[in-house]
């Protein structure tokens, strides 16, 4: 027994001379850049901004900042410039990171870019939050800097794909109602044009086709296209571009599945986009309620109180003596209570000179306060109506 009690302290001791020849060095510490009381503070060349087309390449604004002595070399720091729309929190910025410097630089067309990224409207000025964070070159001790804001106003640049000149787009292809006849039916295969470089419209696609976009009705020399159309999801919407040559001379390939789809054009951007549609896109649009001459008799007044179609999905009426005050609905069938237009909320402030609507919803449209001529706008792609004195 005392010959097994020598063997287990001789091997202890083996153990721990072991050990203690294989010691190893104690980590590094390095203290908290905050150990200093100066921390990152970041400060900006200007507190405005908005840059002329012309200076896009000229340097337009300069953000600084400064070590927050850490205890490894300066050149070692890392830097993360933050930009976001105010009132986001940074939960949707753009950032950029910086490896020992302490400024950064960015022309108007870097900041143009950015802001027009965010949806900014062009020559509308937003506040645009700013920050840095600092830390050691493997993330550590991270510091995050003041914020600061500065007021940005995105300049309109030359669209990516040229408008057309006709102010005018068309569908037509297998894919559509029509085929491809051309000219096409109209005003079911029409686009409206929602601001200068947007164009949509809502039409019943069969699934598995083809389509082309025409700038003019009737003629086939010029049209809009996609580059290569065996790109996966590409019936969902990506890059589509002006035919010349051999360049964007693929029709777009349509939706798999037959049934109604809207369909987005961005010329700003090159971009097209196909959704399904949700709503009801009615053929025709009749107003009644006790807003209109007619009343909330049913059948209403035609043509005094039906809407004319201008295209796949605007329809536009001029009423004659509105009664003030008063109410109405919009209805796809003359003479038909089963289904139609109206708001979901009639108490919105300001919804009497227009808004949101929807199909089947619970709530009358709000008419005017004052009784008049007026002029009113429906748009089926954006689900907005507008209400304007005459």
């Amino acid at each position: 027994m005392k010959y097994l009690s020598k063997l287990f302290l001789l091997a202890t001791i083996a153990v721990t001379l072991f050990t203690a020849c294989d010691k190893v060095d104690s980590l590094p510490y390095y203290a908290s850049g905050t150990a200093s009381g100066i921390g990152v503070v970041l400060n900006a060349s200007t507190t405005t901004l908005a840059v002329a087309p012309a200076d896009s390449a000229k340097t337009a604004i300069t953000f600084t900042w400064n070590f927050p002595n850490y205890a490894t070399s300066a050149s070692t720091a890392k830097y993360i410039l933050e930009i976001d729309s105010s009132g986001r929190n940074f939960t949707k910025s753009l950032s950029k990171t910086y490896i020992g410097t302490l400024s950064a630089s960015y022309t108007g067309l870097d900041i143009n870019n950015i802001l027009l990224g965010f949806g900014f409207t062009i020559g509308t000025a937003y506040n645009v939050d700013i920050r840095v964070t600092a830390s050691y070159g493997n993330n550590n001790d991270q510091i995050k800097s003041n914020v600061i804001t500065v007021k940005m106003t995105p300049y309109k640049v030359p669209p990516k794909v040229a408008l057309p000149t006709s102010g005018r787009l068309f569908l037509v292809g297998d894919a559509t109602q029509g085929g491809w006849n051309n000219p096409v039916p109209t005003p079911t295969q029409e686009f409206a044009r929602l601001d200068e470089t947007t164009f949509a419209g809502v039409f019943k696609l069969n699934g598995g086709k083809q389509y082309l976009v025409l700038p003019v009705n009737g003629d086939w020399s010029a049209k809009f296209a996609v580059d290569d159309n065996t790109i996966a999801g590409l019936s969902a919407g990506g890059s589509f571009g002006f035919n010349v040559g051999s360049a964007f001379n693929a029709n777009f390939p349509g939706p798999a599945t037959s049934g109604y789809y809207k369909i987005v054009l961005d010329f700003q951007a090159g971009k097209f986009a196909v959704t399904p549609y949700t709503s009801t896109l009615p053929d025709s649009l009749y107003m009644v309620g006790d807003a209109t001459p007619g009343g909330w008799g049913n059948p209403v007044p035609t043509p005094s109180q039906q809407f004319t179609r201008s295209n796949s999905v605007e329809f536009t009426l001029t009423l004659n003596n509105l009664v003030g005050g008063k109410q109405y609905l919009f209805l796809p069938v003359n003479g038909d209570w089963t289904n139609k237009y109206a708001v979901s909320d009639n108490s919105i402030t300001g919804l009497s000179a227009g808004g949101d609507f929807g199909y089947n919803l619970p709530q009358n449209f709000p008419g005017p306060a004052v009784s008049g001529n007026y002029k009113i706008d429906v748009n089926f792609a954006t689900l907005k109506f507008k209400t304007t004195k005459l």
